[in-house]
Protein backbone atom coordinates (compact mmCIF):
# COMPACT_ATOMS: atom_id res chain seq x y z
CA UNK A 1 0.00 0.00 0.00
CA UNK A 2 1.53 3.30 -1.32
CA UNK A 3 1.97 5.76 1.82
CA UNK A 4 0.03 9.41 2.12
CA UNK A 5 3.16 11.17 2.93
CA UNK A 6 7.13 11.04 1.90
CA UNK A 7 9.16 9.15 3.92
CA UNK A 8 11.51 12.64 5.27
CA UNK A 9 7.97 14.06 6.83
CA UNK A 10 8.95 12.22 9.58
CA UNK A 11 11.85 14.40 10.60
CA UNK A 12 9.48 17.35 10.90
CA UNK A 13 7.94 17.39 13.86
CA UNK A 14 11.73 16.61 15.76
CA UNK A 15 12.29 20.04 13.40
CA UNK A 16 9.53 21.44 14.95
CA UNK A 17 10.65 20.98 18.34
CA UNK A 18 14.16 22.18 17.63
CA UNK A 19 12.84 25.37 16.46
CA UNK A 20 10.31 26.03 19.20
CA UNK A 21 13.07 25.11 21.70
CA UNK A 22 16.13 26.89 20.64
CA UNK A 23 14.15 29.53 18.77
CA UNK A 24 12.70 30.30 21.94
CA UNK A 25 16.02 30.35 23.52
CA UNK A 26 17.59 32.56 21.08
CA UNK A 27 14.46 34.93 21.20
CA UNK A 28 14.41 35.20 24.89
CA UNK A 29 18.84 35.61 25.10
CA UNK A 30 18.07 38.77 22.30
CA UNK A 31 15.36 40.19 24.25
CA UNK A 32 16.88 40.16 27.49
CA UNK A 33 19.89 41.69 26.23
CA UNK A 34 18.65 44.53 23.04
CA UNK A 35 15.61 45.35 25.46
CA UNK A 36 17.56 46.01 28.67
CA UNK A 37 18.38 49.28 29.91
CA UNK A 38 21.68 48.23 29.60
CA UNK A 39 21.49 48.54 25.93
CA UNK A 40 18.66 51.43 25.69
CA UNK A 41 19.84 53.81 28.11
CA UNK A 42 23.53 53.67 28.82
CA UNK A 43 25.44 56.12 26.08
CA UNK A 44 22.35 58.21 26.10
CA UNK A 45 23.64 61.20 25.30
CA UNK A 46 20.77 64.00 24.32
CA UNK A 47 21.48 67.82 22.41
CA UNK A 48 20.76 69.88 24.77
CA UNK A 49 20.01 74.15 23.88
CA UNK A 50 22.65 75.15 25.29
CA UNK A 51 26.50 73.02 24.80
CA UNK A 52 27.31 73.36 28.05
CA UNK A 53 30.62 71.08 28.86
CA UNK A 54 31.21 69.59 32.36
CA UNK A 55 34.38 68.48 31.54
CA UNK A 56 34.60 72.57 31.29
CA UNK A 57 32.99 73.65 34.29
CA UNK A 58 34.15 70.65 36.63
CA UNK A 59 36.66 69.12 35.17
CA UNK A 60 38.87 72.23 34.14
CA UNK A 61 37.72 74.78 36.30
CA UNK A 62 37.00 72.40 39.20
CA UNK A 63 33.74 73.74 39.81
CA UNK A 64 31.83 71.76 42.66
CA UNK A 65 28.60 69.87 41.37
CA UNK A 66 27.03 71.97 44.16
CA UNK A 67 27.55 75.10 42.81
CA UNK A 68 24.46 74.51 40.42
CA UNK A 69 22.85 71.73 41.61
CA UNK A 70 22.45 73.27 44.91
CA UNK A 71 19.37 71.33 46.32
CA UNK A 72 21.19 67.63 45.78
CA UNK A 73 22.43 67.01 49.25
CA UNK A 74 19.10 68.35 50.98
CA UNK A 75 16.20 67.13 48.63
CA UNK A 76 15.02 64.03 46.58
CA UNK A 77 15.80 66.07 43.70
CA UNK A 78 18.87 67.10 42.00
CA UNK A 79 17.66 70.20 40.55
CA UNK A 80 18.44 71.76 37.11
CA UNK A 81 20.27 75.46 37.96
CA UNK A 82 18.43 78.20 37.10
CA UNK A 83 19.62 80.96 34.51
CA UNK A 84 20.37 83.10 37.29
CA UNK A 85 23.23 80.64 38.33
CA UNK A 86 24.65 80.72 35.13
CA UNK A 87 24.51 84.72 34.58
CA UNK A 88 26.21 84.71 38.07
CA UNK A 89 29.41 84.52 36.18
CA UNK A 90 28.28 85.16 32.08
CA UNK A 91 27.54 88.91 33.12
CA UNK A 92 31.15 88.78 32.21
CA UNK A 93 32.68 85.79 31.28
CA UNK A 94 31.72 85.36 27.31
CA UNK A 95 28.76 87.75 27.80
CA UNK A 96 28.83 87.98 23.90
CA UNK A 97 29.57 84.22 22.80
CA UNK A 98 27.01 83.21 20.35
CA UNK A 99 26.56 79.44 22.18
CA UNK A 100 25.09 81.56 24.92
CA UNK A 101 22.39 83.69 23.12
CA UNK A 102 19.93 80.71 24.78
CA UNK A 103 20.95 81.82 28.15
CA UNK A 104 20.84 85.23 27.65
CA UNK A 105 17.46 85.39 25.80
CA UNK A 106 15.80 83.11 28.71
CA UNK A 107 17.82 85.69 31.25
CA UNK A 108 16.24 88.58 29.23
CA UNK A 109 12.20 86.80 28.97
CA UNK A 110 12.32 85.45 32.02
CA UNK A 111 11.42 81.55 30.54
CA UNK A 112 13.53 78.54 31.80
CA UNK A 113 15.98 77.36 29.69
CA UNK A 114 14.70 73.86 28.52
CA UNK A 115 17.61 71.38 29.03
CA UNK A 116 17.20 68.10 28.08
CA UNK A 117 16.91 65.57 31.40
CA UNK A 118 19.85 62.61 30.81
CA UNK A 119 18.99 60.31 33.64
CA UNK A 120 15.11 59.18 33.60
CA UNK A 121 13.59 56.89 36.11
CA UNK A 122 9.84 55.54 35.40
CA UNK A 123 7.45 57.45 37.40
CA UNK A 124 6.40 54.37 39.51
CA UNK A 125 10.23 55.04 40.99
CA UNK A 126 11.30 56.69 44.04
CA UNK A 127 14.96 58.07 44.17
CA UNK A 128 16.28 60.36 47.15
CA UNK A 129 19.14 61.89 45.74
CA UNK A 130 20.08 62.99 50.24
CA UNK A 131 19.69 59.80 51.12
CA UNK A 132 22.32 58.54 48.75
CA UNK A 133 25.12 61.83 49.47
CA UNK A 134 24.42 61.71 53.51
CA UNK A 135 25.34 58.00 53.38
CA UNK A 136 28.51 58.53 51.57
CA UNK A 137 27.55 57.28 48.00
CA UNK A 138 29.25 59.77 45.47
CA UNK A 139 27.72 61.12 42.35
CA UNK A 140 30.18 59.05 40.04
CA UNK A 141 29.35 55.99 41.58
CA UNK A 142 25.66 56.66 39.65
CA UNK A 143 26.90 59.40 37.38
CA UNK A 144 30.51 58.70 36.46
CA UNK A 145 33.20 60.70 35.62
CA UNK A 146 30.63 63.38 34.68
CA UNK A 147 34.11 66.28 34.84
CA UNK A 148 35.75 64.45 32.13
CA UNK A 149 32.03 64.28 29.67
CA UNK A 150 31.75 67.36 27.45
CA UNK A 151 28.17 65.97 26.81
CA UNK A 152 26.23 64.29 29.56
CA UNK A 153 26.36 61.24 28.95
CA UNK A 154 24.20 57.97 30.97
CA UNK A 155 26.98 55.84 32.08
CA UNK A 156 24.46 53.03 33.95
CA UNK A 157 21.72 50.96 33.28
CA UNK A 158 19.85 52.71 36.36
CA UNK A 159 17.42 49.57 36.11
CA UNK A 160 16.19 47.43 39.64
CA UNK A 161 19.10 44.89 39.38
CA UNK A 162 21.38 47.20 39.24
CA UNK A 163 20.04 49.33 42.34
CA UNK A 164 19.65 45.98 43.81
CA UNK A 165 23.02 45.09 43.38
CA UNK A 166 24.41 48.19 45.08
CA UNK A 167 21.59 47.75 47.69
CA UNK A 168 23.16 44.52 48.86
CA UNK A 169 26.78 45.14 48.81
CA UNK A 170 27.24 48.91 49.07
CA UNK A 171 30.36 48.58 50.26
CA UNK A 172 32.55 50.08 47.70
CA UNK A 173 30.71 52.89 46.95
CA UNK A 174 30.74 54.17 50.87
CA UNK A 175 32.87 57.41 51.01
CA UNK A 176 34.04 58.53 54.56
CA UNK A 177 32.73 61.91 54.28
CA UNK A 178 35.73 63.41 57.04
CA UNK A 179 38.19 62.50 54.70
CA UNK A 180 36.69 63.23 51.00
CA UNK A 181 33.80 64.66 49.29
CA UNK A 182 30.42 63.18 47.60
CA UNK A 183 31.39 65.59 44.56
CA UNK A 184 35.12 64.30 44.35
CA UNK A 185 35.11 62.74 40.78
CA UNK A 186 38.94 61.83 40.80
CA UNK A 187 37.79 59.17 44.30
CA UNK A 188 38.61 55.30 44.49
CA UNK A 189 37.91 53.39 47.39
CA UNK A 190 40.98 53.07 49.55
CA UNK A 191 43.21 49.78 50.08
CA UNK A 192 41.18 49.54 53.58
CA UNK A 193 37.93 50.34 51.97
CA UNK A 194 35.62 47.32 53.62
CA UNK A 195 36.98 48.68 56.76
CA UNK A 196 36.03 51.99 56.39
CA UNK A 197 32.65 50.58 54.65
CA UNK A 198 31.76 48.32 57.65
CA UNK A 199 32.79 50.92 60.23
CA UNK A 200 30.30 53.53 58.07
CA UNK A 201 27.69 51.39 58.17
CA UNK A 202 27.92 50.93 61.93
CA UNK A 203 28.01 54.52 62.68
CA UNK A 204 25.08 56.16 60.24
CA UNK A 205 23.08 52.71 60.77
CA UNK A 206 23.45 52.24 56.69
CA UNK A 207 21.05 49.44 55.86
CA UNK A 208 19.94 49.63 52.42
CA UNK A 209 16.80 47.85 52.01
CA UNK A 210 15.60 46.03 49.43
CA UNK A 211 11.87 45.72 49.94
CA UNK A 212 9.53 46.61 46.93
CA UNK A 213 8.30 49.53 49.15
CA UNK A 214 11.87 51.24 49.23
CA UNK A 215 11.76 52.28 45.84
CA UNK A 216 8.14 51.49 44.81
CA UNK A 217 5.77 53.75 46.49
Amino acid sequence: MAQTFPKWTNKIPLVLIFVLVFGSTGAAIVYAYYFSPAYTDVGYRPEQPVPYSHKLHAGDLGMDCRYCHTNVEVSQEANVPPTQTCMNCHTLILPESEKLLPVRESWNSGNPIEWVRVHNLADYVYFDHSAHLQAGVGCSSCHGRVDQMVKVTQVEPLSMAWCLDCHRNPDMHLRDLNTTSVTDMTWQPPANQLEIAARLKKEKNIAPGEDCSICHR
